[in-house]
């Protein structure tokens, strides 16, 4: 069978690749180790169905991050096969959001799928006060175990919940989503499950005949159930490696990979385990690393014969001043040198504070560096949520581009009140759930006069402000629109700012500028073919490569910073961090650098969480990571940072 343009294998992949494109069995699991070739070997999977003809519609090809899903595109584009852009790629919220945004889903499940963003949630959680639901911080851990009940699918447990309090919790968190049109993000995967499951006829159940999955160790318990729903009819394929298992918190399923066999018979196995990225030592390392956790199914990743010895640095620095200013040195040098280029240079961070000092750093030596924190975009200060002038510019965008947005108008009423107003919009929220009148006709009745309710003249007061600015923005577009609500100049826009740049046009409107700030915040797309540093979290670094990886703050406290009220859980919470530093030090093809510092400021710890111990008033001392030690003999000797750079300048 002839293979279509552009469509060619690799010699050093022909084995096990060939085997994945070609196999006819239905399941199967493919245990791919970094750098091994998982995403070609998927591809060329997806090549050789559309040249027996498969229909291309009639596959979807699933990732965890909008990043990884993007590459995909750009994979099944390179392939050159006739169909491979109507293939279905992209994340599995993408999928449920799209079907449930379908009318006859809408209809059948009663739900709005507006997802709520984070700094939505306060709102939501203010409103949820009484019937012993205890003060702020237990109302979250309330909501937290509910995100985390669905995402393992323990309401299916019967009578769930047991407790009391939580069934009446569950029934005004579920009202409350009702009336104000919106859906929790953790609901968008047991919702579609639900749906499907509740319709056995619906044409939805038997769209695609050929479900590929990639990083299905990220994939919590109910998603892996959605997608074996949704290839009841079909070929399902997973791929995945339990040792870059890093999204507890987002409450992953590794088990479900390593189990699969289990819960799908006669499941074919595949493995992928010759490492074609990183450099002989890393990948020693990284074995090494790794057999600390002991739970996991042994497996040894092979460097590729011929893959270069490569450069490791152990560097130790007195403050996080100097390492900012000592790792910027180094990248500069490397750059000047022309030894890499700025765009395959990864600096990775465990916290944005030391993220932010090497960015700048890099910045003031003319080397030009981003950072990728956007989820941060939107952050204020908790205690004081109404004076954050981020979200209430986001929360006016909102409600420019759609004015009934019930989430964005209860938000923008409670700004500027520490109660965030919520006695206040309860009876407003009473009226209209009495008399069928949406929130924003009620105010408008409240602001002219036509209408009283007892004790809302704060949300009158905000809806005329609400009003007034709305009429001020109503014909403003582009990067005017942009400037008005995010004004250059301003730190709390700049991250925003940078998202919106990425629009094309200057013609945009605010529905457009806001679906792109809520995806790029909510769901970032982290750019792989850049002319810049790239600086970011460790978790971000899932699926990227480059020449020149640093990883800072390689210090007990932040690498790893171990959680958990019980022995089990600090186990389990150790064993990820462990993971998650695997994975970073494997996106390397050249030089790693690892780096610490000796000492923090008491006041930067406590704002990052950091775990420290002994020293002064003003600073903790600090000791280098365990992880370190653990990367076994080959690992070159710890340096002083500094000793280093004035050695390379003499």
């Amino acid at each position: 069978m002839s293979h279509g343009a552009g469509f060619k294998w690799d010699d050093g992949l022909q084995g096990a690749a060939r085997r994945i494109a070609e196999s006819n069995h239905t399941p199967m699991r493919v245990v791919a180790g970094p750098g091994t070739g998982k995403t070609f070997a998927l591809m060329r999977r997806v090549a050789r169905l559309l040249q027996e003809g498969a229909a291309p519609n009639r596959i979807l090809v699933c990732t965890f991050t909008r990043t990884a899903a993007k590459d995909l595109e750009g994979e099944l584009a390179r392939l050159g096969v006739g169909g491979a852009e109507e293939v279905r790629a992209g994340t599995l919220h993408s999928y449920c959001f799209s079907l449930l945004g379908r009318a006859e889903v809408l209809e059948a499940t009663g739900r709005i799928p507006r997802p709520l963003l984070s700094v939505e949630e306060r709102f939501l959680l203010e409103d949820l006060n009484g019937n012993g639901f205890g003060r702020i911080r237990a109302r979250e851990d309330r909501l937290q175990a509910f995100n985390a009940a669905w995402a393992r699918l323990q309401s299916e447990t019967p009578g769930w919940p047991h407790d009391p309090i939580d069934q009446v919790f569950h029934r005004e968190l579920v009202g409350w989503l009702r009336f104000h049109e919106a859906m929790l993000i953790a609901e968008l995967v047991p919702e579609t499950l639900r749906y499907l499951r509740d319709n056995p006829a619906s044409p939805h159940r038997s769209v695609f005949e050929h479900v590929l999955v990639d990083e299905y160790q990220d994939l919590n318990k109910a998603e892996q159930v959605l997608l074996d729903l949704v290839a009841e009819r079909g070929h399902l394929i997973v791929a995945g490696d339990e040792d870059q298992s890093i999204y507890s918190f987002k409450f992953a399923h590794p088990e479900g990979i390593a189990s699969f066999d289990g819960s799908h018979p006669g499941t074919h196995d595949e493995g992928l385990d010759e490492c074609r990225r990183c450099p002989r030592g890393v990948v020693e390392m990284a074995n090494t690393l790794i057999t600390n956790n002991p739970g996991r199914t042994p497996r040894v990743l092979k460097p590729l014969p011929g893959n270069p010895d490569g450069e490791v640095f152990v560097l130790q620095w007195r403050s996080v001043e100097d390492e900012a200013q000592g790792i910027a040195e180094i990248v500069r040098r490397r750059i000047q040198d022309r030894e890499v280029e700025p765009g395959r240079v990864l600096v990775l961070a465990p916290r944005r504070h030391l993220g932010y000092q090497i960015r700048d750093a890099l910045n003031a030596l003319g080397v030009y560096a981003h950072s990728f924190f956007h989820e941060e975009a939107l952050e204020g200060d908790p205690k004081c949520l109404g004076e954050s002038n981020a979200q209430q510019a986001f929360t006016l965008l909102t409600l420019l581009a759609n004015p009934d947005d019930r989430v964005a108008l209860r938000c923008w009423c409670g700004f500027g009140s520490d109660s965030l107003r919520s006695g206040a919009w309860a009876r407003l929220r009473e009226h209209c759930e009495g008399s069928g009148e949406t929130p924003r006709a009620a105010l408008e009745r409240l602001a002219s006069g036509d209408l009283s309710i007892a004790h809302t003249g704060q949300l009158i007061k905000r809806f005329r402000e609400l009003q007034r600015r709305l009429a001020e923005l109503e014909s403003v577009r582009g990067g005017a629109l942009v400037d008005a609500l995010f004004p250059g100049g301003q730190e709390w826009a700049s991250l925003i700012r940078t998202l919106a740049s990425t629009i094309e046009g200057d013609e945009f409107d605010a529905q457009k500028l806001r679906e792109a700030l809520r995806i790029g915040i909510t769901q970032p797309e982290l750019p792989t073919d850049v002319d810049y540093v790239r600086v970011m979290s460790l978790h971000k670094s899932k699926g990227l490569t480059a020449d020149l990886v640093v990883v800072l703050g390689c210090i007990e406290g932040l690498i790893p910073t171990t959680v958990g009220d019980t022995s089990a859980e600090r186990v389990a919470s150790l064993e990820e961090q462990r993971r998650l530093f695997y994975v970073a030090i494997t996106r390397t093809r050249r030089v790693l650098i690892l780096s610490s510092v000796t000492q923090l400021p008491r006041r930067l710890a406590h704002r990052m969480g950091a775990q420290v111990g002994s020293g002064n008033w003003t600073h903790a001392v600090t000791v280098a990571s365990r992880f370190l030690a653990e990367l076994g003999p080959s690992r070159p000797k710890a340096v002083s940072g500094t000793t280093l750079v004035q050695g390379q300048q003499a």
